[in-house]
Protein backbone atom coordinates (compact mmCIF):
# COMPACT_ATOMS: atom_id res chain seq x y z
CA UNK A 1 0.00 0.00 0.00
CA UNK A 2 1.45 3.18 -1.19
CA UNK A 3 1.91 6.23 1.41
CA UNK A 4 -1.19 7.95 -0.23
CA UNK A 5 -3.37 5.36 -0.08
CA UNK A 6 -2.65 4.66 3.70
CA UNK A 7 -3.60 8.83 3.89
CA UNK A 8 -6.38 8.19 2.19
CA UNK A 9 -7.55 4.77 4.39
CA UNK A 10 -7.30 6.79 7.78
CA UNK A 11 -3.89 4.64 8.53
CA UNK A 12 -1.01 6.41 9.77
CA UNK A 13 1.45 7.69 6.53
CA UNK A 14 4.06 9.38 6.33
CA UNK A 15 4.04 12.47 4.80
CA UNK A 16 7.24 13.13 3.71
CA UNK A 17 6.47 10.42 0.95
CA UNK A 18 7.18 12.39 -2.67
CA UNK A 19 3.89 12.10 -4.25
CA UNK A 20 2.51 13.73 -1.10
CA UNK A 21 4.36 16.32 -1.20
CA UNK A 22 3.83 16.68 -4.52
CA UNK A 23 -0.16 16.24 -4.00
CA UNK A 24 0.36 18.97 -1.28
CA UNK A 25 2.44 21.89 -2.95
CA UNK A 26 0.18 21.47 -5.99
CA UNK A 27 -2.82 22.48 -3.34
CA UNK A 28 -1.22 25.54 -2.12
CA UNK A 29 -0.07 26.41 -5.72
CA UNK A 30 -3.90 26.05 -6.48
CA UNK A 31 -5.08 27.91 -3.35
CA UNK A 32 -2.33 30.57 -4.81
CA UNK A 33 -3.96 31.18 -7.95
CA UNK A 34 -8.06 31.25 -7.00
CA UNK A 35 -7.19 33.77 -4.21
CA UNK A 36 -4.71 35.94 -6.71
CA UNK A 37 -8.40 35.80 -8.78
CA UNK A 38 -10.60 38.90 -9.61
CA UNK A 39 -13.75 38.46 -7.21
CA UNK A 40 -15.76 39.76 -9.81
CA UNK A 41 -14.19 37.02 -12.13
CA UNK A 42 -17.11 34.32 -11.09
CA UNK A 43 -16.77 32.65 -14.07
CA UNK A 44 -12.96 32.10 -13.58
CA UNK A 45 -13.32 30.89 -10.15
CA UNK A 46 -15.64 28.49 -10.70
CA UNK A 47 -13.68 26.82 -13.27
CA UNK A 48 -10.92 26.68 -10.81
CA UNK A 49 -12.89 25.39 -7.71
CA UNK A 50 -14.35 22.24 -10.85
CA UNK A 51 -10.65 21.52 -11.56
CA UNK A 52 -9.11 20.97 -8.26
CA UNK A 53 -11.51 20.03 -5.51
CA UNK A 54 -13.16 16.78 -5.73
CA UNK A 55 -16.55 17.61 -6.37
CA UNK A 56 -18.18 21.16 -7.14
CA UNK A 57 -22.03 21.31 -6.75
CA UNK A 58 -24.18 24.32 -8.68
CA UNK A 59 -24.51 27.36 -7.70
CA UNK A 60 -21.61 27.27 -5.25
CA UNK A 61 -20.09 30.35 -3.89
CA UNK A 62 -16.45 30.36 -2.20
CA UNK A 63 -14.83 33.53 -1.30
CA UNK A 64 -11.70 34.82 -1.09
CA UNK A 65 -8.88 33.64 0.45
CA UNK A 66 -9.49 30.36 1.00
CA UNK A 67 -7.15 27.67 2.27
CA UNK A 68 -6.51 24.38 1.56
CA UNK A 69 -3.72 21.36 1.97
CA UNK A 70 -5.06 18.98 -1.05
CA UNK A 71 -8.15 20.88 -2.53
CA UNK A 72 -9.22 17.26 -4.29
CA UNK A 73 -10.81 15.56 -0.45
CA UNK A 74 -13.11 18.35 -0.37
CA UNK A 75 -16.92 17.76 -1.93
CA UNK A 76 -19.38 20.92 -1.66
CA UNK A 77 -22.92 20.37 -2.38
CA UNK A 78 -25.71 22.28 -4.84
CA UNK A 79 -25.92 25.92 -3.58
CA UNK A 80 -23.60 26.08 -0.22
CA UNK A 81 -21.45 29.02 0.29
CA UNK A 82 -18.03 28.95 2.08
CA UNK A 83 -16.91 32.46 3.36
CA UNK A 84 -14.10 34.14 3.47
CA UNK A 85 -10.57 32.74 5.45
CA UNK A 86 -11.98 29.55 5.57
CA UNK A 87 -9.50 26.78 5.97
CA UNK A 88 -10.02 23.43 4.92
CA UNK A 89 -7.03 21.07 6.20
CA UNK A 90 -8.33 18.03 3.49
CA UNK A 91 -5.67 15.49 4.41
CA UNK A 92 -8.64 13.18 4.47
CA UNK A 93 -11.93 13.76 3.20
CA UNK A 94 -14.52 16.87 3.74
CA UNK A 95 -17.90 16.45 2.81
CA UNK A 96 -19.93 19.57 2.59
CA UNK A 97 -23.58 19.14 1.58
CA UNK A 98 -26.19 21.47 0.09
CA UNK A 99 -27.81 24.79 0.80
CA UNK A 100 -25.14 24.98 3.52
CA UNK A 101 -23.31 28.17 4.62
CA UNK A 102 -20.07 28.27 6.58
CA UNK A 103 -19.01 31.27 7.86
CA UNK A 104 -15.92 33.70 7.99
CA UNK A 105 -12.99 31.91 9.32
CA UNK A 106 -14.43 28.29 10.14
CA UNK A 107 -11.88 26.08 10.00
CA UNK A 108 -11.96 22.02 9.56
CA UNK A 109 -9.12 19.78 10.01
CA UNK A 110 -9.09 15.97 9.41
CA UNK A 111 -5.46 15.14 10.49
CA UNK A 112 -4.68 13.41 13.67
CA UNK A 113 -1.32 12.60 15.47
CA UNK A 114 -0.76 10.29 18.84
CA UNK A 115 -1.81 11.62 21.95
CA UNK A 116 1.60 10.81 23.98
CA UNK A 117 4.32 12.62 23.16
CA UNK A 118 6.85 9.92 22.93
CA UNK A 119 4.41 8.11 20.25
CA UNK A 120 4.03 11.01 17.97
CA UNK A 121 7.32 10.70 16.32
CA UNK A 122 9.36 8.66 13.94
CA UNK A 123 12.94 9.05 15.10
CA UNK A 124 15.54 8.07 11.91
CA UNK A 125 18.98 6.32 12.25
CA UNK A 126 20.77 9.91 11.74
CA UNK A 127 18.02 11.27 14.31
CA UNK A 128 16.28 13.19 12.55
CA UNK A 129 12.48 13.62 13.67
CA UNK A 130 8.79 13.20 11.49
CA UNK A 131 5.21 13.01 12.97
CA UNK A 132 2.75 10.58 12.81
CA UNK A 133 -0.20 10.83 11.08
CA UNK A 134 -3.39 9.37 10.51
CA UNK A 135 -6.90 11.29 9.24
CA UNK A 136 -10.76 11.35 10.31
CA UNK A 137 -13.13 12.58 7.85
CA UNK A 138 -15.18 15.17 8.55
CA UNK A 139 -19.18 15.73 7.52
CA UNK A 140 -21.04 18.26 7.23
CA UNK A 141 -24.96 17.75 6.05
CA UNK A 142 -27.47 19.93 4.21
CA UNK A 143 -29.16 23.29 5.16
CA UNK A 144 -26.36 23.60 7.74
CA UNK A 145 -24.97 26.85 9.06
CA UNK A 146 -21.89 26.83 10.63
CA UNK A 147 -20.98 30.31 12.22
CA UNK A 148 -18.06 32.53 12.06
CA UNK A 149 -14.89 31.42 13.94
CA UNK A 150 -15.73 27.82 14.27
CA UNK A 151 -13.37 25.19 14.34
CA UNK A 152 -14.31 21.45 13.95
CA UNK A 153 -12.08 18.69 14.55
CA UNK A 154 -11.36 15.29 13.01
CA UNK A 155 -13.39 12.84 12.92
CA UNK A 156 -17.05 15.33 13.46
CA UNK A 157 -20.19 14.29 11.75
CA UNK A 158 -22.39 17.24 11.75
CA UNK A 159 -26.06 16.45 10.24
CA UNK A 160 -28.54 17.91 8.56
CA UNK A 161 -30.66 21.71 9.45
CA UNK A 162 -27.74 22.07 12.18
CA UNK A 163 -26.70 25.21 13.09
CA UNK A 164 -23.48 25.87 14.79
CA UNK A 165 -22.67 28.74 17.18
CA UNK A 166 -19.90 31.45 16.06
CA UNK A 167 -16.72 30.14 18.07
CA UNK A 168 -18.05 27.05 18.87
CA UNK A 169 -15.00 24.15 18.84
CA UNK A 170 -16.69 20.98 17.54
CA UNK A 171 -15.04 18.35 19.01
CA UNK A 172 -17.63 15.48 19.22
CA UNK A 173 -20.33 14.85 16.07
CA UNK A 174 -23.75 16.55 16.42
CA UNK A 175 -26.98 15.15 15.19
CA UNK A 176 -29.60 16.35 12.55
CA UNK A 177 -31.86 19.30 13.09
CA UNK A 178 -29.88 20.45 17.17
CA UNK A 179 -28.66 24.25 17.52
CA UNK A 180 -24.97 24.09 19.17
CA UNK A 181 -22.87 26.16 20.14
CA UNK A 182 -19.58 26.64 22.83
CA UNK A 183 -15.70 25.01 23.75
CA UNK A 184 -16.57 22.44 23.67
CA UNK A 185 -19.90 22.53 21.32
CA UNK A 186 -22.66 21.22 23.15
CA UNK A 187 -26.69 21.42 22.11
CA UNK A 188 -28.59 24.01 23.20
CA UNK A 189 -32.04 23.47 21.64
CA UNK A 190 -33.41 22.05 18.27
CA UNK A 191 -34.61 23.34 15.18
CA UNK A 192 -37.95 21.95 13.63
CA UNK A 193 -37.22 18.91 11.08
CA UNK A 194 -36.74 20.16 7.50
CA UNK A 195 -39.80 18.05 6.96
CA UNK A 196 -41.63 19.67 9.36
CA UNK A 197 -41.26 23.07 7.77
CA UNK A 198 -42.34 21.89 4.15
CA UNK A 199 -45.27 20.99 5.52
CA UNK A 200 -45.79 24.25 7.17
CA UNK A 201 -44.90 26.09 4.33
CA UNK A 202 -47.29 24.06 1.65
CA UNK A 203 -50.23 24.58 4.18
Amino acid sequence: MTEVEKKQNGEIYDARDPEIRSQYNRGKDWAKTYNSLPATDAQAKDMILRLFLGSVGKNVRINQPFSVDYGYNITVGDNSFINMNCTLLDAGPISIGSNTLLGPDVKVYTSQHPLNGAERFWEEPDGTMAVKTWTSPVTIGSYTWIGGGTVILPGVSIGDNVVIGAGSVVTESIPDNAIACGNPCKIKKWNPPLMERKQESDA
